[in-house]
Protein backbone atom coordinates (compact mmCIF):
# COMPACT_ATOMS: atom_id res chain seq x y z
CA UNK A 1 0.00 0.00 0.00
CA UNK A 2 1.22 3.26 -0.79
CA UNK A 3 1.55 5.47 2.07
CA UNK A 4 -0.28 9.13 1.64
CA UNK A 5 1.20 12.40 1.96
CA UNK A 6 0.11 14.91 4.63
CA UNK A 7 -1.45 17.90 4.37
CA UNK A 8 -0.43 21.13 6.71
CA UNK A 9 -2.48 23.26 9.21
CA UNK A 10 -2.29 25.87 6.97
CA UNK A 11 -3.17 24.79 3.79
CA UNK A 12 -6.62 23.72 5.53
CA UNK A 13 -9.01 26.63 4.94
CA UNK A 14 -7.92 26.58 0.90
CA UNK A 15 -8.41 22.23 1.28
CA UNK A 16 -12.20 22.50 3.06
CA UNK A 17 -12.73 25.35 -0.07
CA UNK A 18 -11.71 22.65 -2.80
CA UNK A 19 -13.62 19.80 -0.64
CA UNK A 20 -16.93 21.61 -1.00
CA UNK A 21 -16.13 23.00 -4.81
CA UNK A 22 -15.56 19.16 -5.81
CA UNK A 23 -18.58 18.29 -4.12
CA UNK A 24 -20.73 20.32 -5.55
CA UNK A 25 -18.76 19.30 -9.06
CA UNK A 26 -20.35 15.89 -8.45
CA UNK A 27 -17.15 14.72 -7.20
CA UNK A 28 -18.30 13.47 -3.66
CA UNK A 29 -14.69 10.54 -4.21
CA UNK A 30 -12.46 13.75 -4.38
CA UNK A 31 -14.27 16.04 -1.62
CA UNK A 32 -14.17 13.00 0.50
CA UNK A 33 -10.33 12.44 -0.36
CA UNK A 34 -9.55 16.17 1.06
CA UNK A 35 -12.29 15.63 3.71
CA UNK A 36 -9.91 12.48 5.30
CA UNK A 37 -6.51 14.80 4.46
CA UNK A 38 -7.77 17.71 6.77
CA UNK A 39 -9.40 15.18 9.35
CA UNK A 40 -5.99 13.27 9.45
CA UNK A 41 -4.46 16.42 10.73
CA UNK A 42 -7.65 18.10 12.39
CA UNK A 43 -10.18 15.38 13.48
CA UNK A 44 -12.52 17.76 15.10
CA UNK A 45 -12.73 20.11 12.18
CA UNK A 46 -16.41 20.32 12.05
CA UNK A 47 -16.78 21.96 8.67
CA UNK A 48 -15.04 19.26 6.95
CA UNK A 49 -16.89 16.39 9.04
CA UNK A 50 -20.28 18.20 7.50
CA UNK A 51 -18.78 18.21 3.82
CA UNK A 52 -17.82 14.44 4.06
CA UNK A 53 -20.87 13.74 6.00
CA UNK A 54 -22.50 14.94 2.34
CA UNK A 55 -20.09 13.26 -0.15
CA UNK A 56 -20.94 10.14 1.85
CA UNK A 57 -24.42 10.58 0.74
CA UNK A 58 -23.59 11.86 -2.33
CA UNK A 59 -22.69 8.42 -3.04
CA UNK A 60 -25.73 6.48 -2.52
CA UNK A 61 -27.22 4.61 -4.76
CA UNK A 62 -23.86 4.30 -6.33
CA UNK A 63 -22.03 1.08 -6.03
CA UNK A 64 -18.08 2.98 -5.69
CA UNK A 65 -16.39 3.52 -2.60
CA UNK A 66 -13.12 5.08 -1.16
CA UNK A 67 -13.48 4.09 1.96
CA UNK A 68 -15.89 2.53 4.34
CA UNK A 69 -16.72 5.02 6.31
CA UNK A 70 -20.30 5.33 7.77
CA UNK A 71 -22.61 8.38 8.13
CA UNK A 72 -23.81 7.10 11.91
CA UNK A 73 -19.63 7.70 12.87
CA UNK A 74 -19.70 11.05 11.00
CA UNK A 75 -22.80 12.23 12.48
CA UNK A 76 -21.25 11.14 16.01
CA UNK A 77 -18.17 13.59 15.94
CA UNK A 78 -19.82 16.17 15.36
CA UNK A 79 -20.54 19.00 18.31
CA UNK A 80 -23.78 20.77 18.04
CA UNK A 81 -26.96 18.21 18.93
CA UNK A 82 -28.85 21.00 16.13
CA UNK A 83 -25.99 19.40 13.57
CA UNK A 84 -26.09 15.72 14.71
CA UNK A 85 -29.91 16.03 14.40
CA UNK A 86 -30.27 17.90 10.82
CA UNK A 87 -27.30 15.70 9.68
CA UNK A 88 -28.97 12.22 10.66
CA UNK A 89 -31.87 13.81 8.56
CA UNK A 90 -30.25 14.89 5.92
CA UNK A 91 -28.50 11.19 5.16
CA UNK A 92 -31.79 9.11 5.68
CA UNK A 93 -33.53 11.50 3.50
CA UNK A 94 -30.43 10.60 1.03
CA UNK A 95 -31.24 7.13 1.44
CA UNK A 96 -34.57 7.62 0.72
CA UNK A 97 -33.73 9.39 -2.86
CA UNK A 98 -31.65 6.48 -3.54
CA UNK A 99 -34.20 3.95 -3.03
CA UNK A 100 -36.85 5.70 -4.57
CA UNK A 101 -34.38 5.73 -7.86
CA UNK A 102 -33.32 2.57 -7.29
CA UNK A 103 -36.64 1.42 -8.39
CA UNK A 104 -36.24 -1.64 -6.95
CA UNK A 105 -39.43 -3.86 -5.63
CA UNK A 106 -41.18 -2.30 -2.38
CA UNK A 107 -39.10 0.73 -3.18
CA UNK A 108 -41.85 3.36 -2.13
CA UNK A 109 -42.27 1.41 1.35
CA UNK A 110 -38.61 1.46 2.10
CA UNK A 111 -38.61 5.11 1.35
CA UNK A 112 -41.23 5.53 3.52
CA UNK A 113 -39.30 4.29 6.44
CA UNK A 114 -36.23 6.34 5.78
CA UNK A 115 -38.62 9.70 4.89
CA UNK A 116 -40.33 9.58 8.21
CA UNK A 117 -37.22 9.02 10.15
CA UNK A 118 -35.67 12.09 8.53
CA UNK A 119 -38.83 13.65 9.32
CA UNK A 120 -38.33 12.88 13.07
CA UNK A 121 -34.59 13.63 12.72
CA UNK A 122 -35.71 17.43 11.62
CA UNK A 123 -38.64 17.95 14.06
CA UNK A 124 -36.15 17.37 16.79
CA UNK A 125 -33.39 19.90 14.95
CA UNK A 126 -36.29 22.34 14.79
CA UNK A 127 -36.99 22.33 18.16
CA UNK A 128 -33.51 23.06 18.94
CA UNK A 129 -32.90 25.22 15.81
CA UNK A 130 -31.08 28.13 16.25
CA UNK A 131 -32.97 31.63 16.01
CA UNK A 132 -33.77 32.36 12.56
CA UNK A 133 -32.48 28.75 11.04
CA UNK A 134 -35.64 27.33 9.51
CA UNK A 135 -33.61 24.73 7.28
CA UNK A 136 -34.86 21.63 9.30
CA UNK A 137 -38.71 22.76 8.46
CA UNK A 138 -37.25 23.64 5.04
CA UNK A 139 -36.02 20.34 5.00
CA UNK A 140 -39.38 18.31 6.37
CA UNK A 141 -41.65 20.10 4.24
CA UNK A 142 -39.12 18.62 0.87
CA UNK A 143 -39.65 15.33 2.45
CA UNK A 144 -43.71 16.09 2.80
CA UNK A 145 -43.47 16.37 -0.96
CA UNK A 146 -41.59 13.95 -2.09
CA UNK A 147 -44.33 11.62 -0.07
CA UNK A 148 -46.96 13.21 -1.44
CA UNK A 149 -45.36 13.31 -5.27
CA UNK A 150 -44.45 9.94 -5.43
CA UNK A 151 -47.28 7.98 -3.51
CA UNK A 152 -44.86 7.38 -0.65
CA UNK A 153 -46.47 5.40 1.93
CA UNK A 154 -46.35 2.89 4.99
CA UNK A 155 -46.88 -0.52 4.07
CA UNK A 156 -50.89 -2.16 4.70
CA UNK A 157 -51.06 -4.43 7.54
CA UNK A 158 -52.89 -6.86 4.82
CA UNK A 159 -50.47 -9.48 3.26
CA UNK A 160 -51.44 -8.79 -0.17
CA UNK A 161 -50.79 -5.64 -0.56
CA UNK A 162 -46.85 -6.13 -0.72
CA UNK A 163 -47.93 -7.48 -4.27
CA UNK A 164 -49.39 -4.98 -5.44
CA UNK A 165 -46.23 -2.67 -5.94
Amino acid sequence: MLPLKTLSMEAIPTALAKADRYRLLNEPLFSESICMDILSVDPENQEALVILLLALTDQFGHSYKLAEIEPKSVIARLKSDYDKAYYAGIVDERRAKATLDSSAPHSAFVAYDFLTSAMEHYERAAEIRPAGNDDALLRWNTCTRLMNSHGVKPRNEDPRDSFLE
